[in-house]
């Protein structure tokens, strides 16, 4: 457990942003219709793919405005 606190100082800004990137994701999936590839229910699943999931979306997935 003393491990674990070492590191939470390291750790507690990647989490809040992995959870603000993912929530803005999936804003985004949800609010809009259309996309470069795939259909809205293949990038909800994807928005729940740790860091690498929300990325993916917005380079493959969103379609520019």
């Amino acid at each position: 457990m003393d491990e674990l606190m070492e590191y939470l100082p390291l750790l507690l800004p990647l989490i809040i942003a992995q959870f603000a990137l993912m929530g803005y994701t999936l804003y985004h999936v949800l609010t809009h219709k259309n996309y470069k590839r795939g259909k809205r229910s293949i990038w909800l699943v994807v928005a729940f793919l740790s860091f690498i999931g929300p990325i993916l979306y917005f380079l493959l997935g969103k379609e520019d405005a």
